[in-house]
């Protein structure tokens, strides 16, 4: 299809390329351009300069996201090729590396994706999402990495490195204001507590934005509320080495999300979500009230000239309680809540090698103990879900059932069917009375549990053959114990709609509407195996050029969940990687590029589908057969001490295969991955006008943009994204004495477009769309010192 690119962004391209073209003039004749700065990363497990590690990485320094305003993951993946974020709200995230998802809050569903919060995981999604504020840097790894990062590194892992304490004194804060009412404010303070040997560090973070669309029903949506804070101890033990302990709370309370029907109007008459208020029920009661902790001990200490341990203790709970409309309409159809709650603990031990000869490496261990648990109550009023229901279920029963319309003349739900009036030959067939009553509330709840206990050994190391030949061989080794559970639960007062749903005349739900009492929880357990691993070869062509090739391993353990009455067990995903890569600078280290090209081979994809046996709405299957293919350019260029940009760009076509093992035709074959756009760009300016001083006039504009996407691996037409670009921008003063003044705007252009749609209400055959953010602004004042 075309690329519509926004007519702004033409013009303000070449209106820096002059800016560029005179500002380098004027700069030939001052002095010669800096380097770029050098990014230290520690992916795998050792100080490297990020050039030289020989795996698809981005790192983004704390303060290149403090330039360019990121500080929500919602923004990340705008500047990391291959990466793509989705946050409908902190509770419901989606993350997506070259295109694999992983977004299930099912508590027993192993995340595919990895995030990793200074070496400790918290991929469970309902507890991933956390602030990015006082960051010394982001590294995101893409392919799968199980050697270096663990059993939930399928595809890649993304690797928050937060700010320790250190010695000395310091701090700094930004506060500020924008529109929908948005107030912010972050800052640190860091101090030596005992002289060279105790330093103290504290961070804070608040933004709270009113939602962006007015619910007619009360409240808004689409909004922002968190509160966060992080304390961090060091220890510096001298020669021994160093120990850091840090502790973090953050709290949500965002307003609820806007799930828009398109179907069903608002009691304005509307089904246009773009301009028009929206009418969810339960007005201001939508929303979330979320609560991370968590406490992190790392330990790096010097065992000889040749040897260090590092030792990683993390502790982390989650709690969550979000209310949302299914139906996203004023019809009391699919009344949702979701409780969520995770505790885990995790430890690891490393021992390091590094003797300055031929050979570098680490082996370990690591234990993960996980419980988690995800329930789901829900309420509708039993006379619109008819009416919603009627033409299906006529038809399934042969036309023995009356049919009624969902909407009355003036728009309004139609709740005038109070009861339902049995045909005789249901009566006789069923055993039915002759009237059935209709509920104007019905309340029923089912939920699942997880619990995982890992131990895992690893071992991993690098072989200079020659001067210019590295060879890396990883292993890691899992054997993990899981147990899975469901329930759903009956609260006494049956609904007649279970007679008929949630298919007829087989499987009904009775007593309760979706969800057949279990009476009880059902539980089932299993132990399982796995070795996945790596195998690199890096050569350094020159002393500013390198080369990788690397085949890896990467698994997605085995899922055990319930479906149609009883727990099933599907077969770990597996994929095998193989890619090319090329790392190089030139013009005296002012321009940098990170070049990739890769191939995925599936087999048991695990692809998210509808449950015809809902609830649960959605379940894991095996997609059988999958392949993806794409290359992922990233170049960084300093053109003057002033002037310097980026741009990256991902070209990925990710497919189900036309065929399974056996040769028989797959039910998604030619489908593209969900969430996953054919191609993607990002690119930015920074432009920098010295005022005397020590002081200097910015500009950073940034310009990101994606092909179509299709919400569900099914590709279902108008369930998707066209192609669409945001704008955004900083801009501001940086004065003498340590002042920041800066201005900023998110999608300039106040472009229109979606995070997701389909849904709950999709099988309900009301799909709900999710519309992004519109054109966010704000002012900033800033101090360090």
């Amino acid at each position: 299809m075309p690329v519509r690119v926004h007519p702004l962004v033409p013009a303000l391209l070449a209106g820096l390329a002059s800016l560029v073209a005179a500002d380098v003039h004027a700069q030939s004749a001052m002095t010669s351009p800096q380097e770029l700065d050098r990014i230290t990363v520690t992916a795998q497990k050792r100080e490297q300069q990020v050039q030289d590690v020989p795996i698809a990485i981005t790192a983004l320094s704390g303060e290149f996201l403090d330039a360019l305003g990121v500080d929500g993951f919602e923004q990340l993946g705008n500047y990391v090729p291959g990466l793509q974020t989705q946050v409908q709200s902190p509770n419901n995230p989606g993350f997506v590396i070259r295109g694999i998802t992983s977004d299930s809050g099912d508590a027993s569903s192993e995340p595919r994706v990895s995030v990793f919060q200074d070496g400790v995981s918290i991929s469970r999604s309902r507890g991933s999402v956390v602030e990015l504020f006082d960051m010394e840097r982001v590294e995101v790894l893409r392919g799968p990495q199980g050697t270096l990062f663990g059993r939930g590194a399928q595809i890649g892992a993304v690797h928050l490195i937060q700010n320790k304490a250190r010695g000395r004194f310091g701090g700094a804060f930004r506060a500020g204001m924008g529109n929908f009412g948005e107030t912010y404010f972050t800052g640190h303070l860091n101090t030596p507590l005992v002289d060279d040997t105790l330093y103290g560090r504290v961070a804070v973070f608040h933004q709270q934005r009113d939602g962006s669309i007015d619910n007619l029903a009360g409240g808004d949506l689409n909004g922002r509320d968190t509160q966060a804070i992080r304390g961090a101890l060091r220890w510096d033990l001298g020669d021994t080495g160093t120990l850091d302990l840090v502790l973090n709370h953050q709290r949500d309370t965002p307003p609820g999300t806007a799930f828009r029907s398109g179907n069903i109007p608002t009691r304005e008459g509307s089904t246009n979500f773009w301009d028009s208020a929206a009418d969810l029920n339960r007005g201001a009661q939508l929303g979330l009230d979320r609560t991370v902790d968590s406490a992190t001990l790392l330990g790096d200490l010097r065992l000889g000239d040749d040897w260090t341990l590092a030792t990683i203790t993390g502790w982390r709970r989650f709690d969550s309680t979000e209310q949302f409309d299914g139906d996203g309409s004023q019809a009391d159809l699919l009344e949702f809540a979701e409780i969520a709650a995770g505790r885990q603990f995790s430890q690891e031990i490393r021992f390091n090698y590094d003797g300055g000869g031929a050979f570098r490496g680490f082996a370990g261990a690591s234990w993960f103990d996980e419980s988690g648990s995800q329930r789901v109550p829900f309420s509708t009023d039993e006379r619109s879900l008819y009416a919603l229901l009627s033409p299906t279920l006529t038809a399934a029963a042969g036309g023995l059932l009356p049919v009624v319309p969902l909407l009355n003349p003036d728009g309004t739900p139609n709740t005038a069917l109070s009861v339902i009036t049995v045909h005789p030959a249901l009566q006789q067939l069923l055993g039915l009375p002759p009237v059935l009553p209709l509920k104007a509330r019905h309340t029923e709840e089912y939920a699942n549990f997880g619990d995982t206990r890992a131990l895992e050994l690893f071992a991993d190391g690098t072989w200079s053959l020659t001067d210019r030949f590295d060879l890396t061989l990883g292993l890691r080794y899992t054997r993990e114990d899981i147990r899975s559970g469901y329930e759903a639960l009956f609260d006494g007062v049956p609904s007649v709609l279970g007679l008929f749903l949630p298919s007829f005349p087989d499987n009904v739900a009775f007593p309760n509407a979706l969800s057949a009492p279990t009476g009880g929880r059902l539980q089932a357990s299993d132990t399982f195996s796995s070795v996945v691993g790596r195998v690199v070869a890096g050569y350094r062509f020159t002393d500013t050029l390198n080369g990788y090739a690397s085949v890896s391993r990467g698994r997605r353990p085995d899922l055990l969940q319930f479906n149609d009455g009883a727990i099933e067990e599907v077969a770990a995903e597996i994929v095998w990687n193989y890619e090319l890569g090329l790392k190089g600078e030139a013009a005296a280290g002012r321009f940098t590029y990170d070049l990739a090209a890769f191939y995925y081979d599936y087999s048991n994809f695990q692809a998210q589908v509808e449950n015809p046996n809902a609830p649960p709405f959605y379940i894991t299957a095996d997609g059988g057969n999958a392949r993806a293919v794409g290359v992922e350019a990233a170049l960084m260029h300093r053109f003057t001490d002033r002037l310097g940009g980026f741009v990256n760009y991902g070209w990925i076509d990710a497919k189900f295969n036309a065929v399974d093992d056996a040769g028989n035709p797959q039910s998604l074959a030619g489908n593209r991955f969900r969430l996953t756009p054919e191609h993607t760009v990002a690119l930015g300016l920074d432009w920098q006008m010295p005022l005397g001083n020590g002081g200097a006039a910015y500009v950073r504009p940034n310009y990101t943009w994606r092909s179509q996407v299709f919400f569900e691996d099914d590709n279902r037409p108008g369930i998707e994204q066209g192609a669409y670009g945001l704008l955004n921008l900083n801009a501001g003063l940086r004065l003498a004495g340590g002042w920041d003044l800066g201005v900023y705007a998110q999608n300039l252009t106040d472009r229109q477009y979606l995070i997701d749609a389909g849904n709950t209400g999709a099988l309900f055959g009301i799909p709900t769309f999710v519309p992004g953010s519109p054109r966010l602004y704000g002012v900033r004042v800033g101090y360090t010192f």
